[in-house]
């Protein structure tokens, strides 16, 4: 099949062309950055440069294409409504999959897509799903992960800084996290089966606590007393502009991190669960944070 992947080889793209690649597809990968197009033709897939803001570039590119994953890349510029950003680039793909008569897409969002308030960040992601679904006739699959395991990375230095982990989530309460790889996989499967006219696919890896989260890093990295303390909205937001995040931004990941612990985000994941976790636990990703930590 030809296959086209936005968003570059990044976290997701990467394990995701080489597995397409392997699996014989054609695959043509957009990137806004010159510099990749060595990396991806050594991959064996074709490199499109170009803007994901750009409907002409896209609508080219899209041309002919059996299936596009389409996904929103981050933004966090300090002037940017990152969930403006998310609606906007939503529209873009939407004329740009009418007029290229593309009639497959796999789409990347995040659980808690199905809420309309209350999830920050998130609600991107909702814009994203709902702009793209009123393409009647195209085949949509929404492929929505939970929290990623890379986002621990961030408390790397706080964690140097303070010793500790202050968040508003965690502690005691479970969350569900997963790792890009599984993503990847889950990907390449909704490829590979028959599709339907407009399908939720959630996918996951593991489930801990944040205290148990902080006990295995703590032994890891060598602070066996690490803890993870639940601090308020007040006090995250706090710490997000002390450490000099834009205040929309600091905004946005405080209403994402509080739903996460109220249980919101996490309410349609938890009534429709996928039937197997992905194969990469936190155990795999415990030796990325510690190469992370140490570097």
């Amino acid at each position: 099949m030809k296959i086209i992947v936005t968003g570059s080889l990044g976290n997701i793209g990467k394990p995701l062309t080489k597995q397409l690649m392997q699996k014989g597809h054609q695959v043509t990968v957009i990137s806004s950055n010159l510099e990749k197009i060595k990396t991806i033709e050594d991959l064996g897939a074709i490199a499109a440069i170009g803007s994901l803001d750009d409907e002409g570039f896209l609508t080219e590119t899209f041309k002919g294409a059996d299936v596009v994953y389409t996904m929103v890349p981050p933004n966090y510029v300090a002037e940017i409504d990152i969930r403006e950003y998310y609606r906007k680039t939503g529209i873009v793909y939407k004329q740009a999959l009418k007029k290229s008569g593309v009639k497959r897409v796999i789409n990347l969002s995040s659980y808690g897509a199905h809420l309309d308030k209350g999830t920050g960040i998130i609600l991107g992601s909702h814009y994203v799903e709902q702009i793209l679904n009123e393409l009647s006739d195209v085949e949509i699959t929404h492929i929505r992960p939970t929290y990623f395991y890379y986002n621990l990375l961030n408390l790397i230095d706080m964690i140097k800084n303070s010793g500790m982990i202050f968040a508003n989530y965690g502690g005691a309460k479970s969350f569900e996290m997963v790792s890009p790889i599984d993503i990847a996989d889950a990907i390449v499967n909704e490829i590979e089966i028959p599709s339907t006219h407009r399908k939720v696919r959630y996918v996951s890896s593991d489930e801990l606590s944040g205290n148990e989260i902080a006990s295995i890093l703590g032994a890891k990295i060598g602070k066996p007393d690490l803890k993870w303390i639940v601090v308020s909205d007040d006090e995250t937001r706090k710490g997000f502009l002390d450490s000099d995040f834009p205040e929309l931004l600091s905004n946005n990941y405080v209403e994402m991190f509080s739903s996460l612990n109220s249980g919101k985000l996490a309410e349609d994941y938890k009534l429709n669960k996928p039937t197997v976790l992905g194969k990469v636990k936190f155990s795999d990703f415990v030796n990325d944070f510690v190469t992370a930590y140490n570097s």
